[in-house]
């Protein structure tokens, strides 16, 4: 390509330089329309279009409950309504915010009672004891014959007594209708005072020291029974250790505590007597029980480790019971 000289370049040159000055200032505004990128002045720009606001859906309203404390809330549980601006500047109310409530502790356990202490064992049922009859008896208008006919044969044995009233005391059950109480036991042979018991008995005890005593001490010592020395005759009480009423309180029981003889000896009874004295004794003892159902003294118990005792308790068969 054959290079352009300068007088040609000037000859091109000019007619554009020209033709560039001739532009109006209406060409230059239509040329400024029609450029894709250019953005009008502020003064010139239409107004902007409104948009049309967004439409924010409403939600259902929910039913109004009462809460623990009284006021009403959705559900139980607290709304955060916020205001949000819309797309036209205003506000608008937005959705509730449902805020979570923290989750429920678990509920403590409740403390278990105290374990309840071990009841002790029951006691087994105590067998009750049948009431005795004799508690019972009352005097007749007049004596029995069966009593007569005792009180003549104390006096044939030269037993000295005198009559008693009658002995009752409904609440613990002694009883005794027809008492008597004896100031000797036969011809020379003394007791000791307020010995009062039921006829049988105190008749029992008589031939006892006529038939059994008195041969004893004679064959054992060479002298004469002077006195029986009682412990205990007619008490309203049961029997030592409670249950059944002792026959002391019916008059049908008689302690004795020693001897008396006519040289002024005087045989105690106890758990270690001299050797002569226990032979005299252990005699009188074995030779009791027959006469009498019950022969308790010392080595049966402690409650007569320093007498002797003699009743006539009824048993079944006529049986006896000694030690």
């Amino acid at each position: 390509m054959a290079m352009l000289s300068f007088s040609g370049f000037c000859r091109l040159a000019l007619p554009l330089a020209a033709a560039t000055l001739l532009i109006t200032p209406s060409m230059a505004r239509h040329h400024h329309r029609l450029y894709k990128g250019h953005v009008p002045p502020a003064s010139q720009s239409a107004p902007p279009a409104q948009e049309t606001p967004a439409t924010v859906p409403v939600p259902k309203p929910r039913p109004t409950v009462m809460d623990s404390s009284g006021e009403s809330g959705a559900g139980n549980r607290k709304q955060d309504v916020r205001q949000q601006p819309s797309a036209n500047g205003e506000s608008a109310p937005q959705t509730p915010a449902v805020v979570t409530p923290p989750p429920e502790k678990p509920a403590e356990p409740e403390p278990e009672p105290p374990a309840a202490a071990p009841l002790p064992p029951e006691k087994p049922a105590e067998e009750k004891i049948p009431a005795d009859p004799r508690s019972a008896e009352v005097p007749a208008e007049k004596m029995p014959e069966s009593e007569t006919a005792c009180r003549e044969r104390l006096k044939a044995l030269g037993v000295e007594f005198e009559e008693h009233k009658a002995e009752r005391d409904a609440e613990i059950g002694c009883s005794i209708p027809y008492p008597i109480i004896l100031k000797t036991l036969g011809k020379s042979i003394s007791i000791g005072s307020g010995t009062e018991l039921n006829c049988r008995m105190a008749e029992a005890a008589a031939r006892f020291a006529a038939d059994v005593v008195r041969p004893a001490v004679k064959a054992e010592f060479g002298a004469d029974l002077k006195v029986i020395n009682q412990a205990s005759a007619y008490v309203c009480r049961p029997r030592h250790g409670g249950g059944k009423l002792s026959e002391h309180a019916f008059g049908n029981a008689l302690d004795i505590a020693s001897f008396t003889l006519s040289d002024g000896r005087t045989i105690g009874i106890g758990p270690a007597p001299p050797e002569k004295d226990g032979k005299f004794l252990n005699t009188v003892r074995k030779a009791a029980c027959g006469p009498f159902k019950t022969v308790l003294g010392p080595g049966s118990d402690p409650d007569h480790a320093l007498h002797f005792h003699f009743d006539l308790e009824p048993r079944r068969n006529g049986g006896t019971f000694c030690q």
